[in-house]
């Protein structure tokens, strides 16, 4: 009986006496793709950057026909390219996020669980972003919205490359608020200065309310999330404005606070709308990417690629106030107990919608089904500025523009996805994807709706699922058939190799220690930190001398 593949099939290349090479793969994929993307053929594109938090990949009508929130969106991916096998680097807020910046996984770049309030450090100063290397290629660099890679000294966006920076340093939960939306339970506003007030109440998230910052200046305390949306598009729309005017390139990395909770809207929705809280706030972040898109049209159709994805799956604890995964429930977690969502290495925790829009470079009204991730945008983006990827590192994204123009639909040959909390320790290499085939050496689930968490499994063999007829990861492959004995040993060594990669790499390690001395807030005086008028990190400038961050009045 002929088996479904051979090694060098699944690896793509034989080395010497036809052993499989899988790096040399991956390299010369790499060159060859390099060699194949056009090199500023019409000069330097601008590039938007649009990551949604917590956002599931059922939430796009594009992806999901239930969805009808999203007329924006849909209309972007007709006008665009879709791609449906589409993932994060990690299925929490902090190492997506750095992975996204970096191009390198958690494991190589130090971030591999999330940061804190009260967290010195962040994103290791010895990375270096992409904002960093589009600035040095004559880019104009700004960050918009949320950041959550450390807020302490230079770990703060406006000394990682970006020239503009306005948004919050971390979640929007991480930090009570006088309008703290709609969350499970719901989070109550915060105490108001009172000097007879003696004890700060419990039942805020936090004893600091969320800052509002623009460049390394606190410009509201507690933010209002009510108007956060639509203060993150007029900054948007400014800095594109100001960007085209100078007549330099521009890099816009704006990270919505949609969908994660608490979620906030102007005002409820009607009853007889038929929408609910999740829905009115999916259509809020809707009409804000419509927004982006058109402005930055209105600046030069053609000019600018717009990338639209996801941090990481819905938080299924949150329930109704959580995204929709699609088809990709993660069965075999859910029958054992927790979510197979957001911290899981189930596709529900980070297989994300994923839309690329640059008129008359993209295709229009195109699905890929490549194998993508949201580490391949650094070096994509790298590539079509023309400028160099950083020494002294390796990287686990592609220049993937080939898939992007049309030219191609091959991807990654291995995928690999770190635990993020539900299982094992966090960062690890415990699943990995090769071709439809992913392999799970470890499986956990996180806490559900119903308060459950699956606990943490080890498999050894892997559990193998064959996600081309099972998508909702429901039966692992028989370990005595012929199939899963014929992929096991590609997949052992890929595993294998991947491991050995990245412990011969140019490994970062990031401080995740705590201080509450380095919290932003501009009032120490006030309950909860309160706000009168603009504040700054004045200290920051003294990083290097060891000074803690000080707030104070500007």
């Amino acid at each position: 009986m002929k088996s479904p593949v051979s090694q060098c099939e699944w690896e793509g290349m034989c080395g010497t006496m036809g052993t499989p090479s899988l790096w040399v793969v991956l390299v010369l994929t790499t060159v060859l793709v390099g060699l194949s993307a056009p090199r500023v053929v019409y000069g330097q594109p601008n590039f938007i950057v649009i990551l949604a938090d917590d956002v599931g990949w059922g939430d796009l009508g594009a992806n999901w026909a239930e969805t009808k929130e999203t007329p924006h969106l849909d209309e972007l991916a007709a006008e665009g390219t879709r791609f449906v096998d589409f993932h994060s680097a990690a299925s929490t807020c902090s190492p997506s996020r750095a992975s996204l910046l970096t191009g390198r996984l958690g494991a190589r770049n130090g971030v591999t669980h999330n940061f804190a309030v009260t967290s010195v450090g962040g994103l290791p100063l010895n990375e270096t972003t992409l904002a960093e290397v589009l600035r040095e290629a004559g880019y104009s660099t700004g960050a918009i919205g949320k950041w959550h890679l450390g807020h302490h000294g230079h770990h703060h966006p406006s000394f990682r490359g970006f020239d503009y920076y306005f948004g919050i340093p971390y979640s929007h939960d991480m930090g009570c608020t006088d309008t703290p939306g709609y969350n499970l339970p719901p989070c109550p506003p915060c105490p108001r200065h009172d000097a007879a007030a003696r004890v700060v109440r419990k039942d805020c998230y936090m004893e600091v309310a969320l800052p509002l910052f623009e460049n390394i200046t606190i410009i509201q305390q507690p933010v209002n999330l009510s108007s956060l949306a639509e203060r993150y598009a007029e900054e948007a729309t400014q800095f594109i404005r100001r960007a085209s005017d100078s007549g330099r390139p521009f890099f816009l990395y704006l990270a919505l606070a949609h969908m994660h909770v608490p979620l906030e809207v102007p005002s409820l929705p009607p009853p007889t709308s038929g929408w609910d809280i999740y829905g009115a706030s999916l259509r809020e972040m809707d009409a804000l990417v419509g927004r982006i898109k058109q402005v930055a049209d209105s600046h030069g159709k053609g000019n600018t690629l717009l990338w639209f994805t996801g941090d990481n799956g819905p938080w299924a604890q949150k329930c109704e106030l959580a995204g929709r995964v699609g088809p990709f429930v993660g069965a075999w977690q859910r029958q054992r107990g927790g979510s197979s969502a957001k911290r899981t290495t189930w596709e529900g925790g980070h297989r994300v919608p994923a839309l690329v829009y640059w008129p008359g470079r993209v295709p229009a009204k195109r699905t890929s089904h490549a194998l993508l991730s949201t580490l391949d945008i650094f070096p994509t983006l790298v590539a079509l500025a023309g400028a160099v990827l950083p020494p002294n590192r390796r990287f686990d994204g592609l220049d993937v523009s080939p898939v992007l123009f049309g030219w191609s639909d091959e991807g990654h040959k291995v995928l690999l996805h770190p635990n993020s909390g539900a299982a094992g320790k966090d960062g690890e290499i415990e699943t990995l994807r090769l071709a439809q085939y992913k392999a799970f050496y470890t499986t956990g689930g996180a806490m559900a709706c119903d308060g459950s968490i699956g606990p943490a499994e080890h498999h050894q063999p892997p559990l193998i699922f064959s996600l081309d007829r099972d998508i909702q990861e429901q039966e692992p492959l028989d370990v005595t058939s012929s199939e899963y004995q014929a992929v096991l040993p590609a997949i052992s060594r890929a595993y294998t190799q991947a491991l050995e990669d990245i412990t011969t790499d140019n490994i970062s390690v990031a401080d995740y220690s705590k201080d509450p001395a380095v919290t932003p807030c501009c009032n120490a005086q006030h309950v909860a930190c309160r706000c009168q008028g603009s504040w700054s990190q004045a200290a920051v400038l003294d990083h290097h001398t060891g000074r803690k961050a000080t707030w104070i009045c500007l």
